[in-house]
């Protein structure tokens, strides 16, 4: 009797988690629920919109005039090559980061030069409050999509392992949203 009740609250517990799990990543029920031959959901990309594949690796994201699709990576991150000033670096896309933030190796890469008295903000992370220095990106690009005089944040390597494209980037948008597993960027 017993383990019949303990099996019946497993099994409910599971239950009450599935909708929880397809409002983290829709994709996942998705491919499961999809054909057991090729174990993939065919999606139509829509006819003004190229998606990026974002393998181990993600590619550079195609575009069509002003429009970007990013599909998300495995564990439903959106992360794409850009370019800061001409240099191409690997961020994430993160709409509660306010700021665009790099680390202060991939800044000196991209010409941001820097000295340590320029550190000398407080910011909130959520490893807790640390250093940074504040700069203006020239030119951030995605695609199509070119942004100017972009406000960032550079950070420590050890405060931030991978850059962030905050909400300086994305408010400045004409459009950015979810559908379907993919992040569509507007300009």
């Amino acid at each position: 009797m017993l383990r019949n009740i303990l099996i019946l609250g497993v099994f409910a517990a599971m239950s009450a988690s599935v909708p929880i799990i397809y409002q983290a990543n829709p994709q996942l029920i998705q491919t499961l629920l999809g054909s057991p031959m090729t174990g993939k959901v065919a999606v139509e990309p829509q006819p003004d919109v190229t998606l990026a594949s974002v393998p181990g690796k993600p590619a550079a994201p195609p575009s069509t005039g002003r429009k970007v699709v990013i599909a998300a990576d495995e564990r439903g991150h959106f992360i794409s090559p850009f370019k800061v000033n001409g240099r191409q670096i690997e961020a994430m896309i993160d709409t509660g980061a306010t700021l665009v933030a790099v680390n202060s190796s991939t800044a000196r890469r991209v010409g941001l030069s820097l000295n340590p008295s320029d550190f000398s903000h407080e910011v909130n992370t959520a490893n807790g409050t640390i250093k940074a220095a504040v700069v203006t990106i020239d030119r951030l690009q995605v695609g199509g999509i070119t942004v100017n005089d972009v406000q960032a944040i550079v950070l420590d390597d050890k405060a931030l392992r991978i850059n962030l494209i905050g909400m300086s980037f994305l408010q400045r948008l004409a459009k950015y949203q979810v559908e379907s597993g993919s992040l569509l960027l507007v300009q």
